[in-house]
Order: C-alpha cells, then structure tokens, then sequence
C-alpha cells in the first residue's frame, strides 16, 4: 500500500440507526456536531444513520422500506401542477 493516504485522524464515533434507534461504536474520520452519551457514560461524536444492516430490507427479510426523508410526497407536490394539467 502506498505511504501516507490514509488520514490519521481516527477517532471513536456512535452511529445510529434512526428509523429503529440501534447504535454502534467504531473508529471513524466523519465530522460531526452531534454526540451522545455511549454506555461507558463519555460522549461521542454522533453520525444519524437512515438505514442500517438492522433497518435494510436485504438483512431484514421483510421487502416493505419506509421512507423518512418524505420523497414521494415532495415529488408530488413539486409536479402536482402538471399532474392535475395531465388528468383535465
């Protein structure tokens, strides 16, 4: 491997799951502004996760995914002029 690409910066950081709330500790360079108060009773830097192998419909077996950012619904109304133009 080459010398000197890796950051050297690694830290301990939380991530967690927000659709089921599971977290997990791992060494990490992401910034972050958010932390949380691990097991140990420290804080960490936090690092909000939509989905995870807990949370995947992959790992999970169950085929439904529940979408948090509401993308349906800002498609919707971002062409909602146009669909209603369509069906007149």
């Amino acid at each position: 491997m080459k010398e000197g690409i890796h950051p050297g910066n690694y830290r301990l950081v939380v991530f967690q799951d927000m659709s089921n709330g599971y977290s997990f500790m791992t060494r990490s360079t992401a910034s972050s502004r958010d932390t949380i108060k691990w097991e140990d009773g420290k804080d960490y830097p936090l690092i909000k996760l939509e989905i995870s192998n807990t949370s995947h419909p992959f790992y999970t077996g169950k085929m439904k995914l529940v979408d948090t950012a509401g993308r349906v619904d800002k498609f919707m109304n971002r062409y909602k002029t146009h669909l209603d133009k369509k069906t007149k």
